[in-house]
């Protein structure tokens, strides 16, 4: 069984930062892309940033400049540090990775953690 928790989210206002982290645990052979996601109310969920084994990341244009993905791969752990937040980075951030496991490649899905942004 393989699980990904997210923490730090909260409420911040405008202009502030918050950081999410993203911990994998389970039977995990290795992990390839992980990624942030995030769905605001009434909208679909979109990708934040993204970033692979090897480090090469990519980013929304809405949050370019303001957000950094990074991961510690010996720790299999995700993060993402937001600065400048804007009210519309409000949302449920969600965690995704592509674990390869003995059984082959699977995408998991964290639970999500609500970050919202006072103006």
């Amino acid at each position: 069984q393989v699980q990904l928790v997210e923490s730090g989210g909260g409420l911040v206002q405008a202009g502030g930062s918050l950081r999410l982290s993203c911990a994998a645990s389970g039977s995990i052979f290795s992990i390839n892309t992980m990624g942030w996601y995030r769905q605001a109310p009434g909208k679909q969920r979109e990708l934040v940033a993204d970033i692979t084994s090897g480090g090469s990341t990519n980013y929304a244009d809405s949050v370019k400049g303001r957000f950094t993905i990074s991961r510690d791969n010996a720790t299999n752990t995700l993060y993402l540090q937001m600065n400048s937040f804007e009210p519309e980075d409000t949302a449920v951030y969600y965690c995704k990775a592509l674990i390869i496991r003995f059984g082959g490649p699977h995408v998991y899905w964290g639970q999500g953690t609500q970050v919202t942004v006072s103006s």
